[in-house]
């Protein structure tokens, strides 16, 4: 069954050890940024929550929720101010074409559902334009792009 585990120092081993295929590393930071960057958002007075995928016991991805913005975020764009963000999603690549990208987006907007860091109007995420498997994913859950960008990133949204 898929789960999501908070991560901590039980599991951040396991998960710093998955990777994704060499093709999709434009796609997803690693996870050892993705854990850096949710250490620094705290630091900085935001919300990163971080997350390791798991079928049963064993790790198949890592997923980051994020809140708002923090303190040290200059470029956020406006979407960020008060939403919630899928921040980080990585299968790794030897547990791809399973689903779990898709379960894992469903458990991610089930918690983001109970509000954990405050009640929201939208969820919001961004992808690589050429990255059409991400555009798919979240496009079957209701996300829709705004012709906005983070970065280079398209951005899209969800109301919640």
């Amino acid at each position: 069954m898929l789960k999501l585990r908070k991560i901590d120092r039980r599991n951040v081993w396991d998960i710093l050890k998955l990777r994704v295929w060499e093709s999709q590393n434009s796609f997803v930071a690693g996870n050892d940024i993705s854990i850096i960057e949710a250490y620094l958002a705290i630091t900085e007075n935001g919300y990163a929550l971080p997350f390791g995928i798991y079928e049963g016991d064993t790790p198949v991805g890592f997923l980051m929720i994020g809140f708002d913005t923090d303190a040290y975020w200059d470029d956020a764009p406006p979407v960020a101010k008060g939403s919630y963000c899928l921040w980080r999603l990585m299968i790794d690549q030897n547990h791809q074409k399973k689903g779990y990208g898709k379960g894992a987006v469903r458990l991610a907007l089930d918690y983001i559902k109970t509000f954990p860091c405050g009640k929201a109007e939208r969820c919001w995420l961004s992808y690589e334009p050429e990255n059409e498997a991400a555009r798919q994913l979240y496009r079957s859950f209701g996300f829709m792009e705004t012709g906005e960008k983070d970065g280079e990133e398209l951005i899209a949204v969800l109301s919640l």
